[in-house]
């Protein structure tokens, strides 16, 4: 999203349908937390994960299971083989955006799959406040979302 204002504490941003449609911004209270990251610049070390920032669609946390201090959160979505096609799944070992945060998957299904989150991740993001029943912004892999795409034009 883009700022248009900020105060000291606050911060105020412009969202358009598509956005309300795909997240769960309309979801939010106020004061309830949110990841916010500063873009990395094109002359930055890219390591890792790589993250555009946009949602694909919403998750639901449907399990939470404590791992010694780490935790493996499962989350369930909307199943849509037209989608899944054009790379909106996720794989197992692959990128996904949890709220933002950039994630390897583990166990993928076609319709859920686990991270896990180590005590840093917990503590200095949202993944602190999530229950199960929370809602949270997905985004896909983009490099399986073009690879989908190009495969169906050979």
């Amino acid at each position: 999203l883009t700022v248009i204002s900020m105060t000291d504490d606050t911060y105020t941003v412009t969202a358009m349908k598509e956005t309300l449609d795909r997240s769960n911004l309309g979801l939010l209270e106020v004061g309830d937390e949110v990841n916010v990251e500063r873009s990395m610049m094109m002359n930055g070390r890219l390591d890792g994960h790589i993250v555009q920032g946009h949602v694909d669609q919403t998750a639901t946390c449907v399990d939470i299971k404590d791992a010694e201090g780490s935790y493996y959160f499962t989350f369930r979505y909307a199943f849509d083989k037209e989608m899944a096609k054009r790379g909106y799944i996720t794989v197992d070992k692959g990128s996904v955006t949890v709220n933002g945060v950039s994630l390897t998957v583990c166990n993928p299904t076609d319709d859920t799959f686990q991270v896990a989150i180590i005590p840093y991740t917990f503590e200095h993001t949202n993944f602190h406040a999530f229950k199960v029943g929370s809602v949270v912004n997905l985004e896909f892999d983009i490099i399986g979302k073009y690879i989908s795409r190009m495969i169906q034009y050979k």
